[in-house]
Order: C-alpha cells, then sequence, then structure tokens
C-alpha cells in the first residue's frame, strides 16, 4: 500500500486504467482502492495526497458505444456507470477530469472475419490510440 501511494506521490496525474468488468472495475482494482485511497492518505482531516491532483479514467468495454445510452441495450450511459469512480475522487478533492473509452472491444458473431472473432479491425486501434495520447496529453 505505502508503495503505491509514493508512485502516486511521485507523478503529476492519475489515471486508472482498466477493462469495465461487469459494468464496474476487476474486484483487484477495487481492493486496490480501497487499500491505498487510505483514510489519512487520501481523504479524513490530514489526507490531502490526492487534493488537486489530475485524476481520470481509461476504460475499454465491450459493448458497443450505442449500446451505452439511456434508451440503448443497457439503459445506462458509460458515464453513469463511472460514476462511483468520479464521486471517489472528488471526495478526495482531486481534480477529476473524466474518462477516455475503447467502445466494442467484443464482437457479435459472424460480424469479424473467419478468423478475427475476437480482434477488433487494426486500424480501430490505431485511431483509439491517437486519441487515447490526446485525451492524456490535455489532461
Amino acid at each position: 500500500m505505502e508503495r503505491e501511494q509514493q508512485l502516486i506521490e511521485s507523478h503529476g496525474n492519475l489515471v486508472l486504467q482498466f477493462p469495465v468488468y461487469w459494468f464496474n472495475c476487476p474486484p483487484l482494482l477495487k481492493k486496490w482502492l480501497d487499500d491505498v485511497l487510505a483514510y489519512g492518505w487520501a481523504y479524513g482531516s490530514n489526507g490531502d495526497k490526492l487534493r488537486n491532483r489530475k485524476a481520470a479514467l481509461a476504460v475499454s468495454v465491450g459493448i458497443k458505444e450505442e449500446d451505452y445510452r439511456e434508451e440503448g441495450k443497457y439503459r445506462y450511459t458509460l458515464e453513469q456507470l463511472l460514476t462511483p469512480f468520479e464521486t471517489t475522487f472528488r471526495y478526495c478533492h482531486a481534480d477529476y477530469r473524466s474518462f477516455y473509452a475503447y467502445y466494442g472491444t467484443e464482437t457479435e458473431p459472424g460480424e469479424n472475419e473467419p478468423g478475427a472473432e475476437n480482434e477488433p479491425p487494426a486500424n480501430n486501434l490505431d485511431k483509439s490510440a491517437q486519441k487515447y495520447v490526446s485525451f492524456i496529453d490535455h489532461l
């Protein structure tokens, strides 16, 4: 825990990068948050290590972007689903800067060429990588 806190303190921005897993973060990231963002370090009367630190999320999601709409397949936007992370950062007085998302890492059967069932087209990855770098540069 202390090592992770030292890593955060030694860098300017904090970006949590993870795949959305059952409409949340993976369990190990939740444990990390519980352990590292401790009382007296991240929040509380003496907890100020995240105060005004730029914080953001970078997520990959299996579902297509159009499914993350109130009128979409799952009835919630990705922004709504990520609200607990925003709230956590705000509770710690961090400067929450939103999120970057790479959508559609899963495909429906028959959408890709044979032999490439779960691989998004390379040009989508390249475009996404460029947008992600821009997102990081503009935090």
